[in-house]
């Protein structure tokens, strides 16, 4: 298909006509469709039912002989944090194993910083005259969610003119303002975009000044494993290089299984400097006596190592890549070359990122919801939820099978090409 701007009214007119009639038939099928949230599948979650028999009866001891039924362990289980402590790339004295939500520790770590100076600071956040943190966009919206519960200003900060990261940007912000604290980062295969930090920009990252003597990276690694192709993207070890870097207080790394074994009953992780676990360690255990050990010892034991990790993840990979490749050809199929519509492509996580018309997003979303197919609401990866172009959506397709991802796509590229034919109409 011809570029959609060089159509005339009267061809868009026709067009439009033609797409109006197919998007009536398919809103006639009456669908319910989720492409909403990067959800495992009940696929996937068969993968790990072992866990639901381990450990056997009478078998509850960790390695050094601690009763998991028990209290006590705030650091979690040694064992596993073996098996992580390589996938994460953070020394096992520095990584803290707790229950199922990473993101349960970086709420806290936050809500610990607006309450308690961290180490290298002099003042609580609270006390700082509007915080504010940087933003990558578009980004995760449950990142942004922690900082509005608590009054964080949320800087966004657009990528670079090739897609990436802009760092420079990153740099002179963060110089600039004592008021900024930290910055959201999904290193790899982010969220939504599917792009991965460099070893040269995390090195910049570690090294950069900062305004804030109490400047935090919440590096978010949530999809440390998580590869869709051969080609496995690595990340650099930022615990490390801050340390090298001379700020080995600077970052705080989240991991966990949500989509290695079970989504609502895994465990997490966080990995910093021995002075943030420290001061981490010491507000936890006023709320807990010690994480879930049990479903911890279970984890041990069904994946044994940092290879069985990876085993069980080509399994997700083999469930999950087709889904991803159905999305890309459709695509490409009925958008490429058409102008109205950009992507990326998935090598990673959970999501691609979609751009359409400036100023379409949002009629998109509209319609694809009445015609049956639900999508992540408009300006969900920005801050406040608030995108400035109203272009950008987050496609999750790891939930529905195969199918009902082809029919859903089917039914967004359609809704895609209308609100581009309205947009460029009125025009």
């Amino acid at each position: 298909m011809d570029e959609f701007s060089a159509l005339s009214s009267d061809d868009l007119s026709a067009l439009r006509e033609k797409l109006h009639s197919e998007y009536v038939q398919f809103q006639e099928r009456g669908l319910k469709l989720d492409l909403t949230r990067g959800k495992p599948s009940a696929e996937q979650l068969d993968f790990s039912n072992e866990l639901l028999e381990l450990p056997g009866a009478g078998d509850y001891r960790a390695a050094d002989g601690t009763d998991c039924r028990n209290y006590g362990g705030l650091l979690g289980l040694t064992e596993l944090r073996e098996i992580f402590s390589p996938l994460l790339q953070v020394p096992v004295e520095q990584l803290l194993a707790s229950d199922n939500s990473s993101l349960s520790l970086m709420h806290d770590a936050v809500i610990h910083a607006m309450l308690f100076p961290l180490p290298g600071g002099e003042r609580r956040w609270a006390d700082v005259e509007r915080p504010a943190f940087l933003c990558p966009v578009p980004g995760y919206d449950r990142h942004f969610s922690i900082c509005q519960k608590f009054g964080i200003e949320m800087i966004p900060v657009e990528p670079a003119a090739d897609g990436l990261l802009d760092i420079a940007e990153i740099e002179r912000l963060a110089a600039s303002d004592s008021r900024i604290k930290g910055i959201w980062f999904v290193p790899k295969y982010s969220n939504p975009s599917g792009i991965s930090v460099s070893e040269q920009y995390a090195a910049r990252l570690a090294a950069m000044p900062t305004a804030a003597a109490d400047f935090r990276i919440f590096w978010d690694d949530a999809y440390s494993v998580h590869h869709l192709t051969d080609h496995h993207v690595t990340v650099a070890p930022i615990v490390r290089l801050c340390e090298e870097a001379g700020h080995p207080d600077r970052v705080f790394v989240f991991g966990s299984t949500s989509k290695i074994t079970f989504a609502g009953a895994g465990v997490s992780f966080l990995g910093t400097s021995a002075a943030n676990l420290s001061w981490y360690q010491g507000h936890l255990s006023k709320r807990t006596i010690g994480p879930d050990k049990v479903n911890q010892l279970r984890h041990v034991r069904y994946l044994k190592d940092a290879e069985g990790v990876q085993k069980l993840m080509e399994r997700h990979r083999d469930n999950l890549a087709p889904k991803f490749a159905k999305v890309q050809e459709i695509l490409a199929e009925e958008l490429g070359g058409t102008g109205i519509a950009t992507w990326t492509e998935a090598y990673g996580g959970y999501f691609i990122s979609l751009d359409v018309l400036d100023g379409t997003a949002t009629s998109v979303i509209r319609l694809a919801k009445e015609a049956g197919v639900a999508l992540t609401p408009a300006g969900s990866t920005y801050p406040y939820g608030k995108e400035p172009r109203d272009r950008n959506i987050r496609l999750a397709p790891s939930f529905p099978p195969v199918a009902d991802v082809d029919t859903a796509m089917r039914g967004v590229v359609l809704c895609v090409k209308l609100a581009a034919i309205d947009k460029l109409l009125e025009s």
